[in-house]
């Protein structure tokens, strides 16, 4: 019972300081500490220097000798780098999952990403980060889990955190066409169509790509 509950405080450290790094709230370069954490997030220093390590090991924070660990700085060269590992990975891992992944899961996703396209901004004229990454996450993730291969799971989990800071609210313009794309995945995911679930997560990634290059083309 300790353990399981040492473990669901790790993780939910982790989630915080992960959502620190991406919201931009703990910037690129910034080094950080297991004393300031916990001060900021009220949690003891153990479940703290746990999600530090998961973090550290996803290549989010990088270890700067005695100094500690600082979080990374990620080029675009870093980042085309990744995304271009996803490209040869995710479409297999999706052609793995077709069939496997459940229908409950499934349909919480379909009807989850018709409920964004139906309200796909918030307040501020922005997708609303939390709700399209928790989405994104399930679809990705749920594929990487479902293919049958724990290692391959992992790799594609630790490149897609690595790719997260080129969310879509860097890329408002590419919000319905990404929730669509989605759903055509979630679609062939049910009906077991590994060929077609391949090609449109490869497309999805292509276009992904693209709008990047393109976006830093325009700036």
């Amino acid at each position: 019972m300790l353990i399981e509950t040492d473990k669901r405080l790790a993780l939910q450290a982790y989630e915080q300081i992960l959502n620190l790094i991406l919201s931009g709230a703990a910037q690129p370069g910034a080094m950080v500490t297991e004393r300031r954490l916990a001060e900021t997030l009220n949690m003891s220093r153990t479940p703290i220097r746990d999600a530090l390590l998961m973090l550290e090991g996803e290549g989010l924070l990088i270890r700067q000798g005695s100094r500690g660990l600082q979080v990374k700085q990620m080029r675009i060269e870093d980042y085309m780098d990744a995304l271009q590992v996803r490209l040869l990975l995710e479409p297999e891992a999706a052609r793995l999952a077709a069939g496997h992944m459940p229908a409950s899961a499934l349909n919480e996703l379909e009807a989850d990403l018709n409920t964004l396209l139906g309200h796909p901004e918030d307040g501020e004229g922005k997708p609303d980060r939390g709700s399209v990454r928790d989405v994104d996450d399930r679809l990705h993730d749920g594929i990487g889990d479902a293919a049958g291969n724990p290692q391959l799971a992992q790799i594609i989990r630790t490149l897609r955190r690595q790719t997260q800071i080129f969310d879509l609210r860097s890329m408002p313009e590419r919000f319905d066409a990404t929730c669509r794309e989605h759903l055509a995945i979630v679609e062939a995911l049910r009906d077991g169509r590994g060929d077609d679930a391949a090609k449109l997560m490869r497309d999805h990634l292509a276009h992904v790509k693209d709008s990047i290059i393109g976006r830093l083309t325009r700036a």
